[in-house]
């Protein structure tokens, strides 16, 4: 059986930057088995299977080169760029439901999608001395005035404040160890970032998630949709600027990225998560299974 595979990056801010993911349409007749064997054929952190919903728009399943995962944002927003594209949708607002449960999302008439992430969850906080032995820093270039804290909007993941832009781009993590602490919090990796940036943004960052193949990922709108609410949370986001975020991510992989992200707040409390960007290189390959 051949399948059509659409490739293309998602959050890139250059021709070589973004986040790879393959989007495979109408797989509703592809088992779990397929799937995963595409997925580990494209090869990319994640492809996403769009098939048809009883509930929502479309239904979208996410998989990595080693199993399925309930969200993944640059492999959403790649989703509903090729769906735009073929001329299935048009602007406007849709549902997708997913395994992290129905989401909302719009395509705007420039391109730009924005995605709904669930509301955040504040988990563990973690000790310091064990994540810094895991990225092979001393404890002296973890930020001290934010805590390393399991934060999810969809995903979870493990939030590291690292003190400077310097410190977090010369790391070298050690991947076995944190694959064994991301198996023991249940998270899918560590999400690192420092307030310290190249441009006018609001976090530069690297994510590392072993446990599921993925080293380092150049972009990731999950982690950035929980990085958004964190950061709102210990006052490091202001009603200002709450609606503008901007990350940066994968300049350490030369392939240098932008994730926009949008808080909605009712006094203290988040009441909306939103990541977005655009989409580009679209191609095509077929794959067989």
């Amino acid at each position: 059986m051949k399948i059509k595979v659409y490739t293309l990056n998602s959050f890139g801010n250059s021709s070589n930057g973004g986040n790879p993911a393959g989007v495979v349409l109408n797989a509703d007749t592809l088992s779990d088995e397929n799937m995963q064997m595409i997925a580990k054929k494209v090869g990319f952190s994640e492809t996403a299977f769009v098939q048809k919903s009883d509930v929502a728009d479309f239904k979208v399943r996410f998989f990595t080169p080693s199993e399925e995962v309930d969200l993944c944002g640059h492999a959403t927003i790649a989703c509903f760029y090729v769906l735009a594209n073929k001329g299935i949708i048009t602007p406007g607002k849709y549902k997708q439901e997913t395994k992290a449960g129905v989401l909302d999302l719009e395509v705007k008439k420039d391109g730009t999608i924005l995605m709904n992430q669930t509301l955040p969850e504040f988990l563990e906080v973690i000790d310091k001395k064990e994540i810094a032995d895991s990225l092979n820093i001393p404890i002296e270039k973890i930020a001290s005035d934010l805590p390393i804290q399991t934060v999810s909007t969809g995903l979870k993941d493990i939030l590291i404040p690292i003190k400077s832009l310097d410190a977090l781009l010369s790391m070298q993590p050690d991947f076995d160890k944190i694959t064994e602490i991301s198996k023991k919090y249940n998270v899918v990796g560590y999400h690192a970032f420092t307030l310290e940036t190249k441009f006018d943004s609001t976090a530069h960052c690297r994510n590392f998630a072993p446990l599921y193949d993925i080293p380092e990922e150049s972009a990731t709108g999950t982690s950035n949709g929980a990085l958004s609410c964190y950061l709102f949370k210990y006052g490091k986001v202001t009603e200002e600027n709450k609606e503008h975020l901007i990350f940066e991510q994968g300049y350490s992989m030369d392939q240098p990225s932008e994730i926009r992200a949008s808080l909605s707040t009712n006094t203290e409390n988040i009441i909306a998560v939103k990541v977005g960007g655009n989409a580009s290189n679209l191609q095509e390959k077929i794959i067989e299974v």
